[in-house]
């Protein structure tokens, strides 16, 4: 099993930036991409980014592409989302996900889920 810890949520006004952490623990696999995924109110829970395991291959959905920012500290088993020009739009719960082999930007392909960490974006 592997247990995913989100960080870094909070309180932010638009424009600003906020960046989150994901720390991995337990079985984490060698091969699997983690990614970030959010929900808000009402909504469905979206994919926002992901990253292969050598960090070298990343995927947005477009909404967030050119702000925000997907990164990975394997010696450290955290991965991270930095999210710069924030907007109102993007407040939700954000939740961290991995998959024990492979690339994927499909939420149903993720074996593994944090328990979300709620970003505030105010106008």
């Amino acid at each position: 099993q592997v247990q995913l810890v989100e960080s870094g949520g909070g309180l932010v006004q638009a424009g600003g930036s906020r960046r989150l952490s994901c720390a991995a623990s337990g079985r984490t696999s060698s091969n699997g991409a983690m990614g970030w995924f959010r929900q808000a109110p009402g909504k469905e829970r979206e994919f926002v980014a992901t990253i292969n395991w050598s960090g070298s291959i990343t995927a947005y959905v477009d909404s967030v592409k050119g702000r925000f920012t997907i990164s990975r500290d394997n010696a450290k088993n955290t991965v991270y989302l930095q999210m710069n020009s924030l907007k109102p739009e993007d407040t939700a719960v954000y939740y961290c996900a991995a998959r024990r082999v492979g690339f994927t930007s499909q939420r149903d392909d993720y074996d593994y889920w944090g328990q979300g960490t709620q970003v505030t974006v105010s106008s």
